[in-house]
């Protein structure tokens, strides 16, 4: 029987809105949040998706058709850490109906599916794996403290030199906006990333 009609994902939720992060940022975008992650950031604002025996699931082919019926410029696959899964069926099914993909993840399992761009966001709390390195479109870190600024650092000498570099301040964290306010201004490779969907109070 086909793959994309019988396998299944377990998925926290899907909606339409815009890209409110990084080089996307403002793009039409259809999300789906897939359950499961074993990284546990302490400041995480999806700690509901950590377990995905507490999400139903959901079929490849319905998933993608749903994304088609909005007409994004992009389908975001996110988390959760989605690369606790197995990407390939997912993404296939996706550009098979003519939408572009793209993956937010911390890189923490080995890299699956086929994307149009990768927004890697490393966490010290789950090493990346290897495998994300050669991938990613997109490096965004989050930063909360000073030391944060180093594993951005450690983790940029690891991407492509073409990869764009973001540092992000933690939501719930005032001083981390300072923070990278002035790391920018003396290293011109960082850019900032601010989750402009949060200041419009949007999904």
């Amino acid at each position: 029987m086909n793959a994309i009609k019988t396998l299944t994902y377990p998925i926290v939720e899907t909606f339409h809105s815009v890209q409110g992060e990084g080089a996307w940022t403002g793009v039409s975008a259809f999300f789906i949040r897939l359950a499961g992650c074993d990284v546990h950031c302490p400041w995480c604002d999806t700690k509901q998706s950590w377990n995905p025996q507490h999400h139903p699931q959901h079929c490849i082919e319905d998933l993608a058709k749903e994304a088609k019926t909005y007409n994004p410029a992009i389908v975001v696959i996110t988390g959760g850490e989605p690369l606790m899964h197995n990407l390939n069926p997912l993404t296939e099914a996706i550009k098979k109906l003519g939408m572009r993909v793209h993956l937010e993840t911390s890189g923490a399992h080995p890299f699956s599916g086929k994307f149009d761009w990768v927004t890697f966001s490393p966490k010290q709390f789950k090493p990346p794996h290897p495998s994300i390195y050669n991938e990613a479109d997109e490096l965004k870190v989050v930063v909360v403290n000073e030391y944060d600024l180093k594993w951005a650092e450690q983790q940029a000498s690891l991407v492509s030199p073409q990869c764009y570099k973001y540092l992000q301040p933690e939501w719930n964290t005032s001083k981390s906006q300072e923070l990278i306010f002035d790391y920018v201004l003396q290293h011109s490779q960082w850019r900032i990333s601010l989750q402009t969907h949060k200041f419009l109070e949007i999904r």
